[in-house]
């Protein structure tokens, strides 16, 4: 018996690229950690400089022993940068398959040039 079309192994590249770029691409307006609070309304603008009073800090105990703990870190290093260079391979062998090595040569040139050309433009002062 015949599969449906649409279903098995030929679909399943595809949906890999769409979970692999649904994973990759944030848009330029979301980042990880806000800079502010987003949440303007019911707000007080801001006191000026002069009338800013220090606060008094809590007094709290040691840094947790997690901080110090280095084989938590070594530990985590290491299932991360497996984890990273896994979907690394994974993600390249999806799109070598689909793109060939003469794009990927194209595509890497052009992009090197772009940054090299966005380099006298931009000092290393810039805060970028």
């Amino acid at each position: 018996m015949a599969a449906a079309p649409g279903s098995g192994s030929a679909s399943a590249p595809r949906l890999h690229l769409f979970l692999l770029f649904l994973l990759l691409w944030t848009p330029a307006g979301v980042r990880a950690v806000p800079d502010e609070d987003l949440s303007h309304r019911n707000k007080e603008p801001p006191a000026p400089a002069q009338q800013l009073q220090p606060q008094p800090v809590a007094v709290q105990g040691p840094e947790p022993a997690r901080a110090e703990d280095p084989y938590g870190v070594a530990v985590g290093g290491t299932v991360g940068h497996c984890l990273c260079t896994g979907l690394a391979v994974i993600g390249g062998r999806m799109i070598a398959q689909k793109i060939s090595v003469r794009t990927v040569t194209i595509i890497g040139g052009i992009v090197f040039l772009a940054f090299a050309f966005s380099a006298l433009f931009i000092s290393p002062d810039s805060g970028f």
